[in-house]
Parts: C-alpha cells; structure tokens; sequence
C-alpha cells in the first residue's frame, strides 16, 4: 500500500520536515560520491552494526568504537539505495508537515530524533550478533506514522495498491492504515526473528519499525494533551 495523500492539514511551512529531507538527501549522495576503504569507513562508523556493542573486543580489534553510540541516530541519515530514499522522504513529507504544525518545529525534531534512536535500538535489541550495518530513515519515520495516527486518527489516507498492471486506489482512516502497517510489521519482524542465525541477522530492519512506531505512539502523548486528536 503506498500512501499518496492525507487530509490532515498541514497548517505552517513544515520547515523541519523539510529540512530533514534536504539533510537525507545530501548525506546519501555523499555516500555514493564515496568509494573502495572511504566508503566501507563511512558506513561501519556511522551506520548502526549492533555487535559493535555486543562484541566491543571484536569491534576495538576492528578500528570501530563500541563506546559511541551516535550510529543510533546518524544511521537515520543514510540509505541503501535510491529507491530507500525515495520512498522514505515521500513517507516523511506526507505525514511529517501535519505532525510538524501540531508540535512545532522544536517538538517535532527532538520527537523525529528520539523516535529514531529508539528505533535503533529496537533493531539493536533483536539482532545482537549481527554484523550487518542498519540504515535508514525508517526507524524515525515509523514513529511520525505512530505520532499521527494519534493525532489524526480520523485522518483520511489516499492509497494506491498496485494489482498486476491495475492501480487500486481508495482511502482507509489513518489508525486503520497504520493499524494494518504496524502488524505487517510485528509479523515480518517475528519471522524474521524466528528463522535468522546469528552474524546473518539483516535485510529490513523490522525491529526498527516496530521500535519507532511505539515509541511515536508514546511520545507524542506528552503533546496531546496540548493538542486534542481529531
């Protein structure tokens, strides 16, 4: 299901959101401008690879610091590929202007950054032995999902689904859609867990997901009793 359209409004300029998007997108291109030893350095420093911290002997032995624990938020800023990017960025600006306006831009970047390192350590906490670095906005972008389907429960969400050469389009109420997202989630992230061995523990961070969006969906409470849901 790919959302397109939300009827929340967004009812200042989302400059945070904005700006998060700008700060992705430069990081990512850096990335790729990178190559060869620059480039694994770059990933094995600042993306997030959990038996760091669960084998700091292994990762001294390594040139990697198992004492920083920046990679839980800077991991946020990178991506694996141009289509990551995209469809994140798209994610963020469509439900990040709405939950901006509601919690200003001060709330809503300290929010967009504890979701993602809460994130993080939900895929820290599920993968321990994994050697595989973690990327990716997703972490903070699936607590914006929990934040606004708090908020904006009765939000409408436009949705277009391709079937085979056939695009589906209808609406679903915002706490349906991240209903159903949120237990697509929690299974992939059970079976995944179920059937992984070890140093192998990677592909998509299910756990980060799932991390961020109960962290969006507890934190944003600190804020509505400031701003009722409608």
């Amino acid at each position: 299901m790919i959302p397109f359209r939300t009827s929340a409004p967004t009812t200042a300029s989302p400059v945070v959101t904005m700006g998060l998007i700008v700060a992705n997108i430069a990081v990512y291109f850096y990335q790729m401008g990178l190559a060869g030893p620059a480039a694994n350095l770059f990933i094995y420093t600042f993306a997030l690879v959990p038996a760091v911290y669960s084998h700091p002997q292994a990762a001294l032995d390594a040139g990697l610091d198992p004492d920083s624990y920046l990679p839980l938020i800077t991991n946020t800023f990178m991506h694996g590929g141009p289509l990551h990017l995209i469809f994140n960025m798209w994610t963020l600006w469509l439900f990040g202007g709405p939950l901006e306006s509601r919690l200003g831009r001060v709330g809503f970047i300290l929010f967009y950054l504890f979701c993602g390192a809460l994130g993080s350590l939900g895929h820290l906490a599920f993968n321990l032995d994994s050697t595989i670095p973690a990327l990716g906005a997703s972490g903070a972008i699936a607590g914006v999902l929990g934040g606004y389907a708090w908020l904006f429960p009765k939000a409408r969400i436009s949705i277009v689904q391709p079937i085979f050469f056939f695009p589906l389009i209808f609406q679903l109420p915002a706490l349906v859609y991240t209903a159903v997202w949120f237990g697509l989630q929690i299974f992939q992230g059970v079976i995944e867990f179920a059937n992984r061995t070890g140093e192998q523990a990677g592909g998509i961070a299910w756990w980060a997901h799932i991390g961020g969006f109960a962290a969006g969906l507890l934190l944003v409470r600190f804020y509505a009793k400031r701003h009722p849901a409608s």
